[in-house]
């Protein structure tokens, strides 16, 4: 039984027609951009998210650019981030004018590693950091983080984009980012139809500097205080991930179910899995293998392959050693723990609504390839 990586046309049975009626609807009165579906979508986001100002915009990258904006950074300032991460990331530092330094992982969690981050502020100095909350969950020790880039009058750049649902302390991942960041991709875990992204923060100036260069810097319709561009949500889209919103409880639960299925067989077949670490409650937003050997995660991902399994690795490669970094990148501290992680991950089929079926027919698959991998 073919089992795909991930199927996001799992919807509920009333998704769809409630979604050809919204769309019947908006056309008919050309709701298309702004109107009542962003502004309730925001509002909704952030309640869902405990903070008080959620800015809707055209992507998740431009979410980055649009929070890195607002808190300051500009053309010659210094930008922290790990160097495992989606290139989003990284291009974001660039797209807004500022130095980007990677900075080495943690392998246990997959985030920055906090001695590396340490050295690196007080060698670079940088204006911000970002912290990238990876495969579903953050860093174990995101607290440090935080209270270690206030202590220094750094700002601390949350990229949340694989986090919507997640939980950090009992509370919303985003509550306590002095200002994070998300992406409705249509594979994350609250998706849209296309692209969008939202900005999330408590802080009331970042928060109208962000809204505004989103929309041209305006002041009004044809005054304009700052040089931004257009990176407004459109209507459907919003109308869309409200509506997913509705689900949104379900499929989190889904979600969550088939991640922990995985966490509870896969240690048995000689599969090393890295968990959420203490403090959270993931979103299931991916379930991450660690296979070290190279011949070994060759021979599984080729089983896998020829079984019509679906797999992935998030993310292949390290960002200092992309080809688009070269002329950019300002430095990199620390080690090189991103560029193992990165050749050892493999990453199970994962989406809402999976079946115990199909998951039990990827163990079954796993389970021989494993058996028979070199070692």
């Amino acid at each position: 039984m073919p089992v795909p990586f991930i199927d996001i046309k799992r919807f509920e049975p009333d998704f769809l027609p409630a979604w050809q009626a919204k769309v019947a609807e908006m056309s008919a009165q050309a709701q298309f951009v702004g109107g009542p579906e962003v502004a309730r979508l925001e509002q909704r986001l952030a309640a869902a998210t405990g903070v008080d100002h959620a800015i809707s915009c055209g992507n998740g990258t431009d979410a980055i650019q649009l929070a890195l904006r607002a808190v300051g950074v500009g053309p010659g300032d210094v930008v922290l981030l790990p160097n495992a991460t989606f290139w989003a990331t990284f291009e974001a530092v660039v797209n807004v004018g500022a130095n980007p330094v990677t900075v080495d992982i943690n392998p246990a969690d997959g985030a920055l590693d906090l001695d590396a981050f340490t050295q690196a502020l007080n060698t670079h100095a940088p204006k911000a950091a970002l912290v990238v909350h990876l495969y579903g969950w953050g860093s174990a020790r995101l607290a440090e983080l935080r209270q270690l880039c206030q202590a220094r009058g750094v700002v601390l750049v949350e990229d949340g984009a694989q986090s919507f649902g997640v939980t950090y302390q009992e509370q919303s991942i985003y509550a306590g980012a002095a200002i994070a960041t998300t992406s409705f991709y249509p594979a994350k875990v609250l998706g849209a139809a296309g692209d969008g992204g939202a900005v999330f923060t408590s802080h009331a100036g970042w928060a109208e500097k962000a809204r505004q260069l989103g929309n041209h810097g305006r002041t009004s319709h044809y005054g304009y205080g700052l040089v931004g561009w257009n990176s407004r949500m459109d209507a459907l889209q919003a109308a869309f991930v409200n509506l997913a919103l509705d689900h949104f409880d379900a499929r989190l639960a889904s979600r969550r179910e088939a991640a922990a299925y995985y966490r509870s067989k896969l240690p048995a077949l000689g599969v090393s899995v890295m968990p959420a670490p203490a403090d959270y409650n993931e979103n299931g937003y991916c379930n991450v293998c660690v296979l070290p050997d190279p011949a070994q995660k060759a021979a599984v991902e080729a089983a896998l392959k020829d079984a019509g399994i679906g797999f992935a690795n998030i993310y292949p490669g390290a960002m200092s050693e992309q080809e688009g970094a070269r002329g950019v990148l300002h430095a990199h501290v620390g080690g090189d723990c991103a560029q193992t992680l990165c050749a050892s991950v493999l990453n199970l089929p994962l989406f809402a609504y999976i079946t115990r079926a199909e998951q039990d027919e990827v163990m079954g698959v796993l389970q021989q390839a494993m058996a028979a991998a070199p070692i």
